[in-house]
């Protein structure tokens, strides 16, 4: 009894040392601070996935809500469909410079509820649906710079409450739509330059925000318009608010409603009038031709005209000679 005692703690002391190397086998082999990395792209710890200067032609398959930040800079990416980054709802950077870039949906950057920086610079946008960017409502930072863009609407933008930084630099555009920095109440860095700027009554809502927001000397210097037919440069924070004394104000949202709420009560009513009139004359004249027809001299009902009666009835009539 001794001897197997003896034999069996040995046993026993190697199998209770062994047990804790067994139990961290699995958890070595299977790493959880590695994010979901796309095959074509090199990912980092913290979820940084880079895809920088890959030629890749579409957004890569393969992300998850693991990537924090997502590189996709200086790649072929000429379209963004709907829902082109769908398991990437976490997403907080996305960078999608010089891809050549021409065509957005509308839904493209759905899902990504999360995101606070986009770089879409250096592309070639030319136009952006309305509702581009409404569905990025904690987005704080905004690069349209370098592109093509010559109009662009409120509707674009929508509303982001928290944007801070807009920059709309090296494109075509000769003015803002009125709307489209009353959606923006946290803005505080615009940048606007290298634009053909017309110096006009579209300018007013622009200067009155720079008035209100003072930009830095390099940036305000280079803020200039082109005076319509003089070819004249003059700087768009010269500008007072009296210096547009002779633009009409924009309507109000309240008055928009009620002339769209006029206008066609308008319409149906004179169209009602012009059919009342219309009966009335109507009656009018087939009033006036009863009366006439009344007023007429009637003939008899033995109207046939009598035979002619000879000048001297007594005369014999003349004989045919012989």
């Amino acid at each position: 009894m001794l001897s197997l005692s003896f034999l069996s703690r040995p046993l026993l002391l190697l199998l209770l040392s062994s047990w804790p190397v067994r139990a961290q086998e699995p958890a070595a082999a299977t790493p959880t601070d590695a994010p979901d990395c796309p095959e074509a792209c090199a990912c980092a710890p913290g979820g940084q996935a880079n895809c920088s200067g890959r030629a890749l032609p579409a957004v890569p398959a393969g992300l998850s809500r693991r990537v924090r930040a997502l590189q996709l800079d200086h790649n072929r990416v000429r379209a963004l469909p709907p829902g082109a980054f769908v398991g990437a709802g976490a997403l907080l950077r996305l960078d999608l410079r010089e891809n050549g870039l021409r065509w957005v949906h509308a839904r493209a950057f759905w899902g990504l509820g999360a995101l606070q920086q986009l770089d879409l610079s250096a592309n070639q946008l030319e136009a952006l649906a309305p509702g581009t960017f409404a569905s990025l409502r904690v987005l704080r930072a905004l690069s349209l710079a370098d592109n093509r863009l010559a109009c662009l609407e409120p509707a674009t933008l929508g509303a982001l409450p928290l944007l801070r930084a807009l920059s709309l630099q090296d494109n075509e555009l000769s003015a803002l739509k009125p709307g489209l920095l009353a959606g923006l109440p946290a803005l505080n860095a615009l940048r606007l330059r290298g634009n053909p700027w017309v110096c006009g009554c579209a300018l007013r809502p622009l200067c009155a925000w720079l008035r209100r927001h003072p930009q830095p000397a390099p940036e305000a210097e280079t803020l200039l318009c082109v005076s319509p037919g003089r070819l004249t440069l003059s700087p768009l924070t010269a500008f007072p608010d009296t210096a547009f004394s002779h633009c009409g104000l924009p309507l109000a949202p309240w008055d928009l409603a009620v002339v769209y709420a006029i206008g066609p009560v308008c319409f149906l009513a004179s169209m009602a009038a012009c059919l009342a009139l219309g009966s009335v004359l109507t009656a009018c004249r087939a009033r006036r031709r009863r009366a006439a027809a009344r007023r007429r001299p009637r003939r008899p009902l033995n109207s046939s005209p009598s035979p002619a009666v000879p000048a001297n009835p007594r005369s014999p009539a003349p004989t045919a000679q012989a």
